[in-house]
């Protein structure tokens, strides 16, 4: 058995299309949309093969009570570079482009070198080595 994507309830879906897309090398495909269910998706794909299906309802909530809060659940996604270098380089460009770095870049604990930065709609994601 393998995991086939993740989804993700997003506000703003070419917004989120557009960021992966920029910082992760994504490709995203077509867009599907259901009118009777007023429910459009379309699926991202890293090189690597991992897929997450951006998922837009405008009728979903989607407040929380502030940006990269802590809650049960999936809380991140972890998104390899392939070394700390690249860890570097793509969390200095996300900085300079005004998005939010919570930690990092740095060594953690449990070994990994990772910066964690919050995308355009405050999902946490960890660059890792």
């Amino acid at each position: 058995m393998k995991i086939d994507h993740i989804g993700l309830w997003v506000r703003d879906m070419d917004e989120m299309i557009r960021f992966y897309r920029e910082y992760f090398k994504a490709n995203a495909g077509r867009k599907y949309h259901n009118p009777a269910k007023n429910f459009t998706s379309c699926f991202i794909e890293f090189p690597s093969g991992i897929r997450i299906e951006l998922m837009h309802n405008p009728e979903i909530s989607h407040e929380t009570s502030g940006l990269g809060e802590k809650h049960t659940g999936y809380i991140h996604i972890a998104i390899s570079t392939g070394s700390e270098k690249e860890v570097d380089i793509l969390a200095e460009r996300l900085k300079k482009d005004h998005y939010m770095i919570l930690d990092g870049p740095r060594r953690t604990g449990d070994g990994y070198y990772e910066c964690v930065v919050l995308d355009p709609e405050g999902n946490r994601i960890e660059i890792t080595a």
